[in-house]
């Protein structure tokens, strides 16, 4: 359906609708006899962080920009190697964000 059609086609619906159709309660019975929700299982999700997190390490631990960064921080310089980490992290930080936002939307 195209967006701009939305309200003219609920308008005309909501006229047309005369109440619920009466189904001497089986709806009722039907949403009664339903299996509670399951809660989601949350340890794949700290398997995934954990795992990604020790594969950067992994990747991340002969790179001398990082340890020059690291150093640098660790003793209060502002170096170039330093705030290209905080940016890099910053990055990944607003992308986990972004993500997460869009796909808490589509639920």
């Amino acid at each position: 359906m195209n967006p701009s059609h939305d309200d003219s086609i609920e308008a005309l619906l909501r006229r047309q609708f005369e109440g619920p159709v009466a189904d001497n309660g089986f709806s009722d019975q039907v949403m009664q006899r339903l299996p509670t929700r399951r809660r989601r299982a949350t340890w794949p999700l700290w398997v995934g962080v954990l795992t990604g997190a020790a594969a950067c390490w992994i990747c991340m631990a002969s790179v001398p920009l990082l340890h020059a960064g690291w150093r640098d921080w660790r003793a209060g310089e502002p170096s170039m190697a330093a705030i290209g980490m905080w940016v890099a992290m910053l990055a990944m930080s607003l992308l986990a964000l972004v993500w997460s936002l869009a796909e808490s939307r589509e639920r």
